[in-house]
């Protein structure tokens, strides 16, 4: 076997790829683990999965997508370590861009044999590669990767499946808000037999997922401000406490609704709709919050034996603090599919239009969670962007988005000279800089509104020379 496949297989077994990855594929490439690792994650949640601690997670773009600096930035954050904490020589590793253009794809697979054979890697018990039978004279395989990844931009490919999401937490939350009385919609069951299995279903989850929120404070937040300082406790459970008080309100409405027949149900969801816009904040935090969390627990021994007595009071142990941090987050974008599903069964229900509407209001909240999300998740990129722009004397911020970064040669129109530049693309400006080792210096900030943009301005030959 190919020894980039055995690095694949291995990548499965140390959890940073699903066992059923294109690179395990019969038709699978070299390029497809190439493509996969390139942005640098899986690489550093290789590392921490291995040694737990030893990637500072928070300093991870697990998103870079199309951003070059993000991805070298990655990259270079694993290389760091490799050296730091598994002792790997330099020259036992890899340029950034060995791995982010593909220059080198051998050296990467060299240096993640040599991690693989590393007495820390050894305690897990996975099998480390290459294994005897390793097909010989590879060299040949590494080349015109370079070439695919000129062709091939990261973000076309969907390879954000094989990392942590925030999609990972649904089968956590249906295990934890499953309702016995759910059943399906059977046949010979008239229209209101189904409606009420939509009221049922809603009343239940909101009951189940409230003692979820209640189990999370006494058993964790209470315990817990013994031994974390108040930052550590507003980072990890953000604005959990308000998110509680919401939901001791929204059931006990529920409830008092569902005595009378449940037809206020849109009413109350339009009711909350504004009250339901805090779990904004607490979803844009949350993929920190568990960061943090992890970190806390791999450097300080206190904690961790605290959070372990923690979790074998909920369910004996059953989730962890992790898990539970995700659960809010999945049940407020469930609200607008359960009402959907009860829109559906109310066809001719004199508060049908209530429903419409408190529909569209909870579509609309998730909506507006993931636009909060995706902002501060910019916010985050922008003022790392920010941070390695000397000369800089505005604020990125206000350009709008980042689209893309990169490098490119500048020609200059008075005498036809070619110079290597660093560009930030934004909404309304391009950053042009100079790179100076790992940083850049700026040179020019161009206004995107002063200029018409086209790939042959001027039809002339001479320009393309």
């Amino acid at each position: 076997m190919e020894e980039w496949r055995q690095c694949g297989r291995w990548l499965i077994d140390c959890k940073v790829l699903p066992p059923n990855h294109r690179v395990v594929w019969p038709s699978a490439a070299v390029f497809d683990l190439a493509q996969a690792l390139r942005d640098g994650v899986l690489l550093c949640q290789m590392l921490h999965n291995l040694s737990p601690g030893s990637v500072d997670l928070k300093e991870i773009n697990f998103r870079p997508q199309m951003s070059q600096f993000l991805c070298l930035k990655n990259i270079r954050t694993f290389l760091k370590v490799c050296h730091d904490k598994f002792g790997l020589r330099n020259s036992e590793l890899f340029d950034p861009f060995d791995l982010f253009d593909v220059r080198d794809f051998g050296k990467v697979i060299s240096a993640l044999s040599r991690i693989s054979h590393h007495s820390i890697a050894q305690i897990k018990g996975i099998r480390p590669f290459p294994s005897e039978d390793t097909a010989l004279n590879e060299d040949d395989v590494y080349r015109s990767l370079e070439e695919l990844a000129d062709e091939h931009d990261l973000g076309e490919d969907d390879i954000y499946d094989c990392v942590p999401c925030e999609d990972d937490g649904d089968d956590i939350y249906e295990d934890i808000i499953k309702v016995e009385v759910r059943q399906p919609m059977k046949m010979g069951m008239t229209e209101d037999d189904k409606r009420n299995c939509c009221l049922v279903e809603i009343q239940e989850t909101e009951a189940k997922y409230y003692k979820t929120l209640e189990d999370i404070e006494k058993n964790y937040m209470i315990p817990l401000k013994h031994v974390l300082s108040p930052q550590d406790m507003e980072a990890i459970f953000v604005n959990l406490e308000d998110v509680i008080k919401v939901h001791f309100a929204l059931l006990r409405a529920i409830d008092l609704n569902m005595v009378s027949g449940g037809s206020g149900l849109g009413k109350i969801f339009l009711d909350f709709k504004e009250r339901l816009l805090i779990y904004g904040q607490y979803c844009s935090h949350m993929e920190n919050a568990q960061k943090t969390l992890d970190e806390l627990i791999a450097t300080r021994e206190d904690i961790r034996i605290k959070v372990e007595e923690c979790t074998m009071k909920v369910q004996e142990g059953k989730f962890k603090l992790q898990d539970l941090l995700v659960v809010p987050m999945q049940r407020v974008l469930k609200y607008h599919l359960l009402l959907k599903e009860l829109l559906t069964r109310s066809t001719d229900r004199p508060e049908r239009q209530q429903l419409k509407e408190a529909l569209e209001a909870m579509q609309d909240l998730a909506m507006y969670i993931n636009e909060v999300k995706r902002d501060n998740e910019t916010l985050k990129k922008i003022s790392e962007f920010q941070s390695s722009i000397e000369n800089l004397q505005v604020k990125l911020e206000e350009y709008g988005r980042p689209k893309i970064d990169g490098e490119l040669k500048v020609c200059s129109i008075v005498n036809r000279t070619k110079q290597d530049r660093y560009i930030f693309l934004f909404d309304k400006v391009v950053i042009v800089c100079k790179r100076k080792g790992y940083s850049y210096e700026l040179r020019e900030i161009i206004e995107l509104q002063m200029y018409k943009m086209s790939d042959d301005p001027m039809n002339n030959r001479d320009m393309k020379k």
